[in-house]
């Protein structure tokens, strides 16, 4: 079985240099990571993770923590995350929350206990608790589309009020002056900044905000459902478009309107936020605001490579990145009926 040593002899290098290159690419020279990578595959030699671990005190597992894996948005995520940390020989193990607080403080109390080099965490919301739990984990760590107060930590997330806004002021360009919004959890840190998005379209406008028309679809497509079909069965009158502030809530509110044989676009008009699975076969096809996943995937992975690469992490100052999101215009808008 080949070692280490072997590695650096065949390669010209110190064994050190050998170590820096499997452990740390990106601080050694391209010629050097070339030589490294050659003797390695020559060899055929294969660290030992668990001696790695317990050498360095981390393993060379990424922790991905999110609320809802089963969201499109965090597939889509994850596959460009698991992309990128392979190349970087890290592999990406993703747990699931469930939007709990007590699951979300539980599994990052097992990454801490199992290792992990680092975490990319998509909190469930904005809470005293938990967030001083995470300000405790020795580890790097970047969240992920939600902010937390409080928490000083590498952040990569979207304009989510620029996202509802660029919708809102869609449909009052078309005519819509009734415009509801299905919104996310309350108190999410999203969901805040997408009503704020709507509420200030609205009043840049000149139109009056209607609390009746808003409610909450807690980012859940049977929860947007039903709050679709509380819009639109009202005594007081169904509005005349539809903003959901998620892809799986814009989807529950499309059935809605089938179930109650109400025609999209032509008698009320849905939008949304995030790409939907399989939009291109979806009619009408919905207008939405769509985050850049993969650039916003590769600049986490990033911001956690290079924390976990760094011989002083603390020493890289908290960074700060936020997308713009693109408006998609679909078939599911158009003016709102006479």
């Amino acid at each position: 079985m080949s070692t280490i040593r072997d590695v650096a002899r065949l390669a010209g290098v110190s064994i050190s240099t050998v170590s820096l290159t499997l452990n740390a690419p990106g601080r050694v020279s391209p010629e050097t990571r070339a030589r490294v990578d050659d003797a390695v595959r020559e060899t055929g030699y294969a660290a030992n993770p668990i001696a790695q671990s317990l050498k360095s005190g981390r393993s060379r597992l990424i922790g991905m923590v999110v609320a809802d894996i089963t969201n499109p948005f965090f597939g889509s995520l994850l596959r460009e995350i698991e992309r990128c940390a392979a190349d970087a020989d890290y592999l990406v193990v993703v747990s699931d929350t469930a939007a709990r607080e007590a699951n979300e403080r539980a599994i990052l109390q097992q990454f801490a206990s199992q290792r992990v080099a680092g975490i990319i965490l998509s909190p469930c919301g904005l809470y005293g608790g938990t967030a001083e739990h995470i300000a405790r984990l020795d580890m790097p760590l970047v969240l992920f589309d939600h902010r937390v107060t409080g928490i000083a930590s590498d952040y990569v997330g979207t304009d989510n009020a620029l996202a509802a806004a660029m919708l809102t002021e869609h449909l009052i360009r078309l005519g819509h002056r009734r415009i509801a919004l299905i919104g996310g959890s309350a108190g999410l840190y999203t969901a805040e900044k997408r009503r704020e998005g709507y509420e200030a379209a609205l009043r840049a406008s000149g139109l009056t905000l209607d609390p009746s028309l808003v409610t909450d679809g807690r980012y859940d497509g049977r929860h947007g459902y039903e709050a679709a079909m509380r819009l639109l069965t009202r005594a007081e009158g169904r509005p005349t478009a539809i903003l959901a502030a998620s892809n799986v809530m814009v989807l529950g509110a499309l059935q809605a309107c089938n179930d109650l044989a109400i025609a999209c676009p032509q008698d009320i008009s849905l939008a949304g936020i995030d790409d939907v699975p399989w939009s291109s076969v979806i009619r009408p096809r919905i207008t939405l605001a769509v985050q850049p996943v993969d650039e916003m995937a590769r600049a986490a992975s990033r911001m956690i490579m290079d924390r976990i690469a760094a011989a002083d992490p603390a020493a890289i100052p908290v960074r700060d990145r936020v997308f713009t999101p693109e408006l998609l215009v679909g078939e599911s808008t158009r003016p709102p009926p006479d």
